[in-house]
């Protein structure tokens, strides 16, 4: 059983910065495939971001390319989305879900992510 916890979301003007954290409970948080999602009201789960367990692969929806970067931290059971240059249109719950063992391919199929956080709100608006 792992449990996520994300933090770090907020209000933020356009073309601010956020740093999403999120933290895994568990021993095992180094054989599990990160990813983040989010969801805007009406709207389905988009996939944002994701990183393989061995860390060597990252992938990243096309629109958040070159202004988001994921990262994770094993000693601290942790997994970072650096958000740059946000736009109103990255406003959505964004949440963090595991695969353990998740392979490149699947990074961007919310299903196969057996564990989700409680998601945190993102805002960009003036």
């Amino acid at each position: 059983q792992v449990q996520l916890v994300e933090s770090g979301g907020g209000l933020v003007q356009p073309g601010g910065s956020l740093r999403l954290s999120c933290a895994a409970s568990g021993r095992t948080f180094s054989t599990y495939t990160m990813g983040w999602f989010r969801q805007a009201p009406g709207k389905e789960r988009e996939f944002v971001a994701g990183i393989t367990w061995s860390g060597s692969s990252t992938d990243y929806l096309d629109s958040v390319k070159g202004r988001f970067t994921i990262s994770r931290d094993n000693a601290k059971n942790t997994v970072y989305l650096q958000m740059n240059s946000l736009k109103p249109e990255d406003t959505a719950v964004y949440y963090c879900g595991a695969d353990q063992f998740g392979r490149t391919g699947r990074l961007r199929v919310w299903r196969e992510y057996e564990y989700w956080g409680q998601g945190t709100q993102v805002t960009v608006s003036s």
